[in-house]
Order: structure tokens, then sequence, then C-alpha cells
């Protein structure tokens, strides 16, 4: 009984973000992409093949994360705006069961969206390198998916969850790069500022996921793409995912609606 209330919020998930034809607007993405990577390649004079792959596994990982979490954030503000959430647990209902529909749902939506971003890749690289590509980019859109609900079930409003999206993804994957340039300062090594900063940064990076090692556009570019670097980051998104399906859960089941 339990899985199939969760099964039928999956799949209600799913019809909506149909009903809106997202899986539509995200391929008119994707073409507007392909057509950008070929102006970039005619103006280039050396390297032009590398740099049209970069360019579109870019600004295909971007579109993507940025289409689904703001898919996701819309989606459960309107839900909660229009009643219907409250309409929705008036049923035997329990409220980590609502959190894990919504969660499976759009985890399909992720993946569908992994997939329609890896199509356009095939084109440009090998299939086993744009394969590697596409199942690491499924990854980090599920966690990607669980970050964004669990930031409109914390903050319930859109501005500061799409901030705290925004900002959290962006720090994680610029965080080994600040990282580096910590460790290795031109000036004021010694300081006890500096000290402090180091330490901060080495324990956000304790916390954080190191998404800059998830769907790297020099796989598609060089060929780089291996199976292990693929199952550190799966073990990642499990992780991830199930720390912040916890949270998100945790977090709801206290409120009062």
């Amino acid at each position: 009984m339990r899985n199939r209330q969760i099964a039928t919020i999956a799949r209600y998930t799913l019809l909506e973000a149909l009903r809106i034809r997202l899986p539509w607007l995200f391929v008119v993405v994707l073409a507007l992409i392909l057509c950008a990577g070929y102006f970039i390649q005619q103006l280039a004079i050396t390297e032009s093949a590398r740099l049209q792959i970069g360019f579109s596994a870019a600004a295909a990982r971007m579109a993507a994360v940025f289409m689904l979490s703001l898919h996701i954030l819309t989606s459960m503000v309107r839900e909660f705006n229009d009643k219907g959430l409250e309409l929705t647990l008036s049923f035997d209902l329990r409220r980590s069961h609502y959190v894990l529909g919504r969660l499976c749902g759009f985890t399909l939506i992720a993946l569908g969206v992994a997939l329609l971003a890896t199509l356009p890749q095939l084109l440009l690289a090998s299939p086993h390198d744009a394969l590697l590509w596409g199942i690491s980019l499924a990854l980090e859109l599920v966690i990607v998916a669980a970050l964004s609900l669990f930031c409109i079930v914390t903050f319930t409003q859109l501005m500061p969850a799409a901030s705290f999206v925004l900002g959290f993804y962006l720090l994680a994957r610029a965080l080994s790069a600040i990282r580096l340039m910590s460790d290795t300062p031109i000036i004021g090594a010694d300081t006890a500022s500096h000290r402090v900063i180091s330490l901060l940064i080495d324990a956000l990076a304790l916390v954080l996921p190191a998404l800059d090692r998830f769907t790297q556009s020099v796989w598609l570019a060089d060929g780089t793409a291996s199976w292990p670097a693929l199952g550190a980051n799966a073990a990642q998104a499990v992780i991830y995912t199930v720390l912040l399906a916890a949270a998100a859960m945790f977090d709801f089941s206290r409120r009062n609606l």
C-alpha cells in the first residue's frame, strides 16, 4: 500500500513535467547549444573540434542543472500556494512517503534530462565517452534534484531556495580550485587568517560533494573517461542523495501545515 502511494506520487510528478512540456523545452535549448557550438567551431583557428565539444558539453550540463532545479522549485512552490499539499496529506499518507514519492519522480525527470543531454554528445565524441559522460551527468542531476527538494521544503520560498541551490552548486564545483589556491598563496602564507581560511576550506571540502569531478568536458574532448572515476561519482551520489532526502523528510515532518 505504501509503495503504491509513493509510486502514484512519482507518476504524477513525472506527468506534471510532461504537461508543461519540459522535455521539449530542453530539446530546444540543446538545439540552440549545438548551433552555438558549431558557430564557435567556425570561428576557432586551431583545435576547433575540441572547442566545440568543450562548449557543448559544459553548456548542456549547466542548462540541465538550471532547468531541472528551476522545475523542481517552481513545482513545489506551486503546490504550496495552491494548497494541493494539504489536500494530498489529508489522505492516509505519511509525510516521509510524500517526500520519497516526489524525490522518485524528480529522479526520473533527472534521468530523462540526462539522456536528452547525452544524445547530442554522441555526434561529437565516441559512444563510450559519451555514455560515461551521460551517466555521470545523471548522477549529478540526482544530487541536484535531492538538493532542490531539500531547499524548497526547508525555505518554502522560491528566491531563498534558488539562491541556496545556486550557491551550493557553484561552491561544490569550484571548491577544488579554491582549495588549490588556498594551499599555494603568493603572499601571507604564514598568517593566522590564512590558516583559519585554509581550515575552513578543508572543512567544506569534507562536507560538500566534489562536483568538479562529475561530468567533465575533458572526458569527451580527450577521451579520458574511466569506469573507476564513474564509480567514485556513483558512491558520492548515493551518499549525498540519501543524506539530503533524510534531511528533507526530517524537516518536512516537523513543520506545521
